[in-house]
């Protein structure tokens, strides 16, 4: 016999049950209470009401913070899933919508952000006027799955398979630098003069300076002593001197006074992605974005 659950006489009260799995998240109330946009006192009874109406201690006061007890850790791992559920409910839902009015939210780095999507944007909304864009300019990835964003402009392929991706180009990035600095280490003719050369970099990790070497760049960490994942930062060294970097072309030959060196050094290709929840493909104005965007960014 199945038996069904009557959620009409149940007295749970999920706001309690929010407040008591971002507490355990933040570690403090007063944090707890910033992110839900509460005050301290109003979670502090909602968490005292929820260990009232389940017989437990959920916490213990440690210092400034608190500290999940053991009975608050098991009952975090079912609060837990009841928060994905949500999530995953508040998502179903937006793929519902069929308007072409509304937020779309379109994370990409920024340099992207700054030297792109301004004249991407203008043009989209000039056909939709009713679609709102917020651009999360930032060269952290963004967790789409969670709903920060409802696409993504990357560098990577992604794995998840509840995204979905669309490969929209690879763009070359060629060897740059300001004339004053490549006449103060001697104007070098060759790639070998550059194995003393300062490279402003945006990653010192063995793995790039082996795609560096493949290329034709005998180079070590030694060579990067300045060091940046913010393509934009990278590129105002560069211009200001400090040395050589890999920009983006487009980025790159936008900019009067600064040289391509080595024009026969081989390119590194960037991929770009296009990326969003599949579950946002049925939404009409996530779905008119995605496709415009795929077509503007090529």
């Amino acid at each position: 016999m199945q038996i069904f659950m009557d959620w009409s006489a149940s007295n749970f009260d999920w706001n309690r049950a929010r407040g008591f799995l971002v507490t355990a998240q933040e570690g403090s109330l007063s944090a707890a209470a910033r992110a839900l946009g509460t005050t301290q006192s109003t979670l502090s009874r909602q968490v005292s009401a929820l260990e009232e109406e389940l017989g437990v201690v959920l916490f213990e006061r440690v210092g400034r913070g608190l500290e999940l007890t053991p009975s608050g850790q098991e009952l975090l791992e079912h609060v837990q899933k009841m928060g994905d559920g949500a999530k995953a409910m508040a998502l179903a839902a937006a793929g519902q919508s069929q308007t072409l009015e509304g937020k779309v939210r379109v994370s990409a780095s920024q340099a992207i952000a700054l030297f792109q999507l301004p004249r991407i944007v203008s043009k989209l909304r000039q056909e939709q006027p009713g679609i709102q864009f917020e651009i999360l300019a930032s060269d952290s990835t963004s967790d789409l799955l969670h709903r920060e964003a409802d696409i993504a402009i990357r560098h990577y392929q992604p794995t998840e398979q509840t995204l979905i991706a669309k490969k929209i180009r690879e763009s070359p990035t060629h060897l740059y630098a300001a004339p004053a600095y490549l006449e103060r280490i001697g104007n070098p003719r060759s790639i070998k003069d550059l194995t003393h050369a300062e490279f402003i970099g945006f990653d010192d990790s063995d793995r790039f300076i082996k795609v560096l070497r493949e290329h034709g760049l005998n180079l070590s960490k030694e060579n990067f002593n300045i060091v940046t994942a913010n393509t934009l930062v990278q590129w105002e060294f560069v211009k200001q001197g400090l040395g050589i970097g890999l920009i983006p072309a487009n980025i790159a030959e936008a900019e009067t006074g600064i040289i391509r060196i080595f024009p026969e050094f081989e390119p590194l290709m960037i991929p770009l992605w296009l990326v969003a929840h599949r579950e946002l493909q049925s939404n009409r104005r996530i779905r008119y974005a995605f496709d415009r965007l795929a077509e503007e960014l090529v």
